[in-house]
């Protein structure tokens, strides 16, 4: 048994009494305050079928990362026990692992620590203009801070939030807008994709760009329908913006019996990168459907489009004409975000990355002004020293873990785990991991198992990279922190994901007492 250094090893003691507070019987559970929650009873001393021993658990992690399939690959693992402050079991912890989205576990408890799980963001329309009569004479500018919720997969339908802008404009008498719509200021004046982000990863909606103002988490879905017969016209309609963005339709309706077609003849979407026109391209089968996922070119762009749809839809009218630019400005609306605790599910249990990297400018912007990674990235250091991280223990790219330019330890992520789990918004961080077997991207793995329910952790997957990390509770009731991470492998990433969870339920079947 090899004892942590002494700073981690109070962390950790102090994380281990927050994890027993808020964890009930089998499962983390984070619905009520620490102090409020009693300790679990502690379990029958009788050892179950499958529970193993520390010595045990050790055999099985050496022997998982040493078969012969893993003889090129970079293991780094480290599960420690917060009560004790003791090392349950560690294999080169202290070097550098590409940690894929494990790098949002550092976004979101920087995020926590620095803005509270109470943060709002706020959105404010501004007249740039006089009002008169329920006409605006100048232009509506939108002042965005990186509000990432105004998405399906947050509210449940993206155009809700600005629909409801629409109904207070429209409450406060606004008719018309002489003006255009606008951006009010450029709070976020950096790149809109992520330091190292591989250029095949762009094309996909998880590589999609950011800035100040985000819809649906950068892309659109477009809906395509076959016609009757061979040879009749395809449609395509998009949402959730029914007008945005632009489609043309030059795929054509085949036979349904037809042989496979040739690839090049798949139904696929092509994005004009400099009219943002989305191509849709191909063939598909008589009668049938098929939804294509478009990621939008100008994050800004989309989310103007989208209000102005709004706007229609309540009957206010937009002309779009030019208008002074220099003249003062008066709000008109704040729509004001769920707050920052409540948003991290859909943060971290789908591994969303456009919300990671909103979270990590917003940092930039809150703490130094600026919204800028490079900024962020200068908190997020001075954070993970605080919490005593070696400052050669990371290197920080982005916000999501999609850069191949970011590099953690295990050390490091247990010890963010560690100052989490002992935070006072610890119960908001923990509600949000994955469940094994329950949900999120955990929610098909370790099913049946002793882990099924008892381990909350964040998944991290690129190619050449997979990682674990995050909460178990043992079959004795006590809570560990672990990191597992995988590097530079030749085999199918789906073998390292099993090795992953073999860890993982190990730890569930681990008798400490």
């Amino acid at each position: 048994m090899t004892t942590v250094m002494p700073f981690l090893a109070r962390l950790l003691r102090r994380a281990g009494a927050a994890l027993c507070a808020t964890a009930g019987a089998g499962c983390l559970s984070a619905a009520a305050p620490p102090a409020r929650v009693p300790a679990p009873v502690p379990p029958p001393a009788r050892a179950r079928p499958h529970d193993v021993t520390r010595a045990e658990f050790a055999r099985t992690v050496d022997s998982v990362v040493a078969q012969p399939e893993f003889r090129n690959a970079l293991w780094g693992v480290l599960v420690v026990d917060p009560a004790s402050g003791d090392t349950v079991f560690s294999l080169d912890a202290g070097k550098l692992f590409l940690p894929a989205s494990n790098m949002k576990l550092v976004t979101a408890s920087v995020a926590l620590a620095r803005l509270g799980a109470g943060f709002r963001y706020v959105t404010t329309l501004a007249a740039r203009g006089p009002v008169t009569d329920g006409t605006l004479h100048g232009d509506l500018l939108v002042y965005g801070r990186g509000d990432p919720t105004v998405s399906d997969s947050a509210v449940g339908d993206a155009m809700a939030p600005l629909r409801a802008m629409a109904d207070s404009l429209s409450a406060a008498g606004i008719r018309r807008i002489t003006g255009r719509l606008a951006v009010g200021a450029d709070v976020f004046p950096g790149p809109t994709l992520g330091f190292g982000w591989s250029w095949d990863d762009l094309g996909e909606s998880y590589g999609a760009p950011v800035d100040e103002l985000l819809f649906n988490d950068g892309y659109a879905l477009v809906h395509v329908r076959a016609g009757s017969v061979p040879g009749a016209a395809v449609t395509a309609a998009t949402s959730p913006a029914r007008d945005y963005p632009a489609v043309r339709v030059q795929a054509r309706t085949v036979s349904r019996d037809a042989a496979a077609l040739p690839a090049g003849d798949a139904l696929r979407a092509v994005v004009d990168t400099l009219s943002g026109t989305v191509d849709v391209l191909g063939a598909i089968g008589a009668g049938d459907t098929a939804t294509l996922v478009v990621p939008f070119t100008d994050p800004d762009g989309a989310y103007l489009a989208a209000l102005l749809e709004a706007l229609h839809d309540r009957g206010i009218a937009v002309d779009g004409q030019p208008a002074d630019t220099t003249g003062p400005v008066d709000t008109l609306v704040r729509m004001r975000s769920e707050p920052l605790g409540g948003l991290l599910p859909a943060v971290l249990k789908p591994s969303q990355n456009q919300m990671a990297e909103m979270l990590l400018r917003t940092v930039a912007l809150q703490e130094t002004g600026i919204g800028v990674a490079d900024s962020a990235f200068r908190v997020e250091r001075d954070q993970l020293v605080a919490w005593g991280a070696p400052d050669d223990g990371f290197v920080l790219r982005d916000g999501s873990g999609l850069s191949r330019y970011d590099y953690l330890s295990p050390e490091t992520i247990v010890r963010v785990l560690a100052a989490m789990a002992a935070s006072p918004d610890s119960a908001a961080f923990i509600a949000a991991l994955p469940v094994a077997g329950v949900d999120g991207t955990l929610e098909r793995r370790m099913r049946g198992t002793a882990a099924e329910g008892n381990v909350r952790a964040k998944t991290g997957s690129l190619a050449g990279a997979r990682s674990l990390s995050g909460y178990a509770t043992t079959a004795d009731g006590r809570r560990v922190v672990f990191s597992a991470l995988c590097n530079n492998f030749s085999v199918s990433g789906g073998r390292v994901t099993e090795a992953l969870d073999a860890i993982a339920v190990g730890l569930a079947s681990l008798r400490l007492r």
